[in-house]
């Protein structure tokens, strides 16, 4: 059997184990320390827009707390993309709230703004006001964050981002996670930087960043014994695993470089192939790092399915997956209401994320361009 070509495995830089090795020698083995603070400022100055960044356990444990410093508390509604993986909508249910799902756009394949204000005007007419709204940036691919943060603004409703799969990204030059009122980032074992897990929640300001921190410390108050007025949580990124993160930054940009010649590659794979589409930016607004490259397959022009071509790939040990199967669709989520048509939908039936990672070789691009000429064939 040929060696695995993973999805989107961890690719490191070199100088993580420096860190992490400073972290051992001072015996800063917990979730604050000098790397906890340096990776802090290293986002904050990657990401700009004056924000402030707190590092947490993971990307869910940020979207949490963004919930929770909007003010999301039992019964409310918040309108979330349906087209995501489940971290984006589970938080919502760990306050007791109720999800409402909001269908994609075909362009971005993100939240479309249309179906986005149908959806506040419904629920406002049924005094349910949402309290908040959920965008996410697809695959490293920008959300349409005009027409959102417009809506947003207009109806008074918090903006958070979740830009997991986006760190590095683009639009009209300001990087994804600095539009809404809280952004969220992860640095999960398969994102375009690692920390073998852990996230940050990106604020506004110092004392929003304060608040967070204070929450993900088990929101003890300044005693000195043990006394707590607010339920906290254990969500504090380890100095550790922050010393990996520091290395990641210094090989982010080159990454980014990397993926986004294997979404080049993919274009000219499939750029005489009628029925076969890659996901790329609609307009120079946008710049995705393209975490993911992926593709919609149209059967009846191919001649074969997106299902086939999965299988092909993953008989040659290559992985490849189907496009997140929407929100609406899950069972966990069946009575939760929905709004739009079925573009998400048709995404997800049609739809192919293949390899990505930034350490591809050109023998494994070699290797799954054979598996797809022989398809074409």
């Amino acid at each position: 059997m040929k060696e695995k070509i993973w999805l989107s495995s961890p690719h490191m830089g070199g100088s993580e184990q420096k860190y992490v090795q400073e972290a051992f020698d001072t015996n800063w083995v917990a979730p604050l320390g000098p790397n906890v603070n340096g990776f802090e400022q290293d986002l904050e100055e990657y990401v700009g827009e004056n924000s402030k960044v707190a590092c947490l356990a993971s990307g869910t444990s940020a979207l949490h707390l963004a919930l929770i410093l909007v003010g999301v508390s039992k019964g409310d509604e918040v309108l979330c993309q349906s087209m995501t993986f489940s971290a984006s909508a589970n938080p919502i249910t760990y306050q007791g709230a109720i999800p409402v799902f909001v269908d994609s756009e075909s362009t971005t394949w993100n939240m479309c703004p249309s179906a986005l204000e149908e959806a506040i005007v419904d629920r406002i007419a049924n005094g349910k006001k949402p309290r908040a709204i959920i965008v996410v940036h697809l695959y490293g691919m920008p959300a349409k964050m005009d027409k959102i943060g417009a809506l947003s603004k207009k109806y008074d409703i918090a903006l958070i981002e979740d830009a997991a799969e986006a760190l590095g990204s683009t639009y009209k030059e300001q990087k994804c996670g600095t539009f809404g009122d809280f952004g969220v980032l992860s640095f999960n074992g398969n994102k375009i930087i690692t920390t073998s897990g852990g996230g940050a929640l990106v604020c506004k300001n110092e004392e929003d960043k304060q608040k967070a921190i204070f929450l993900a410390t088990q929101a003890r108050d300044n005693a000195p014994h043990y006394q707590h007025s607010h339920i906290g949580y254990n969500y504090r990124m380890s100095n550790v695993v922050a010393g990996i993160g520091r290395g990641q930054m210094e090989v982010l940009d080159k990454h980014i470089g990397f993926r986004r010649a294997n979404n080049q590659f993919y274009q000219e794979v499939f750029k005489d192939i009628e029925g076969v589409t890659v996901l790329t930016e609609p307009t120079s607004k946008y710049f995705s790092n393209h975490w993911l490259s992926a593709i919609v397959i149209e059967e009846s022009k191919t001649g074969f399915s997106r299902e086939e071509l999965r299988l092909a790939l993953e008989k040659q040990n290559i992985e490849s997956r189907p496009l997140w199967k929407p929100m609406h669709l899950q069972p966990v989520f069946k009575e939760c209401k929905y709004y739009g048509t079925n573009v998400s939908e048709k995404l997800f039936e049609d739809g192919l994320c293949l390899p990505s990672g930034s350490n591809l070789t050109d023998e494994d691009r070699t290797r799954i361009k054979e598996v797809i000429s022989n398809m074409l064939k």
